[in-house]
């Protein structure tokens, strides 16, 4: 099911995607987003996924998912047509396209400004040396160099993806459904499959890559369950430094990798059935967003919710959301 059709059965019956993809599933799922938080701090996950406490996009979220946007559209052109300049032109439909999805977003903004050229201020994560961004052309302007930095590393002109922004799913041993999105699949003529993820920085890269990489192999996962087939590449593109990792894992680790996931969902269901969700501190704690409530910083979590909407539960459903 292609992700338009998706959406499609989303409008028409209300349904998350992945209800639709495995309608009469009742029992846990897991996300490649979700079970990394787990790794990351279980009480991570319980933030996110239990007490679902709202977090405030940044600027540096919001850019990738705007550059992702763009890559995702610059494949429906003709191939020949994939330029530098054409990408640019999307950037600002598709920015105002993300606005009027959610017109919260120009509340990154201090200011009114909803799309047009005043320059309100805002501050995005730069590198040392690097001007930082104060508005909204300048917001624009960096994501335009993050798609000048694909145009160095892939000629979209010579691929033609299979699948762009896909949903997939499967349910292993049969007790645990797994999905996520994958930005990009590429199919050979003779069957051989590369999982393509971007990847717009804003995270330590050696924490980062480790997670990325997780998340990948989770997708190998479900594709080789689902297609039988072994994914040949899995491919991390790193359009802030301008550079591409590389994997290809095999049968062996795969399967190793199925028995970590489930052996992670049980911890998952313990800690839920206990309500013992520990912090684990790390360099990625300058990231959070909650470090106010965590105990590891002086902080004291909110009682923990006495009643959970069943399909947000642990027990029924370990995570829910969509990965993007």
């Amino acid at each position: 099911m292609s992700i338009e059709t998706t959406e499609a059965a989303q409008l028409q019956t209300g349904l998350s995607p992945a209800e639709i993809l495995q309608p009469d599933w009742t029992g846990p799922s897991l996300s490649p987003s979700r079970a990394g938080d787990f790794k990351t701090c279980p009480l991570l996950f319980r933030f996110r996924t239990i007490d679902r406490l709202p977090e405030q996009s940044t600027p540096d979220q919001v850019r990738g998912t705007l550059v992702h946007a763009v890559l995702e559209r610059l494949y429906d052109l003709p191939a020949a047509d994939r330029t530098p300049d054409a990408a640019f032109d999307l950037v600002r439909p598709s920015w105002e396209r993300l606005l009027e999805q959610d017109p919260d977003l120009a509340t990154l903004f201090k200011g009114e400004e909803t799309g047009g050229g005043t320059q309100a201020e805002v501050l995005i994560e730069v590198q040392p040396g690097e001007a930082p961004v104060l508005g909204v052309d300048d917001f624009l302007a960096s994501a335009r160099g993050l798609i000048e930095g694909y145009f160095t590393l892939e000629n979209p002109q010579r691929l033609e993806p299979a699948e762009r922004e896909q949903l997939i799913s499967t349910v292993v041993d049969d007790r645990l459904r797994l999905r996520g999105f994958v930005d990009r699949l590429d199919v050979s003529p003779d069957g051989q499959i590369r999982v393509v993820d971007y990847k717009t920085g804003g995270a330590p890269r050696e924490a980062f890559e480790a997670k990325a990489l997780f998340q990948l192999k989770f997708y190998a996962l479900v594709l080789w369950r689902t297609r039988g087939v072994v994914p040949r590449v899995l491919r991390l593109i790193y359009l802030k430094d301008v550079e591409v990792c590389d994997y290809s894992p095999d049968l062996e680790e795969l399967q190793r990798f199925e028995r970590t996931v489930l052996a992670l969902a049980k911890a998952i269901e313990a800690a839920t059935a206990a309500r013992d969700f520990r912090p684990q501190p790390s360099k990625l704690c300058g990231w959070c967003n909650h470090k106010a409530l965590c105990p590891a910083f002086g902080g004291t979590p909110p009682p923990y919710p006495e009643v959970v909407p069943a399909q947000r539960t642990a027990a029924t459903s370990i995570a829910v959301e969509a990965d993007q």
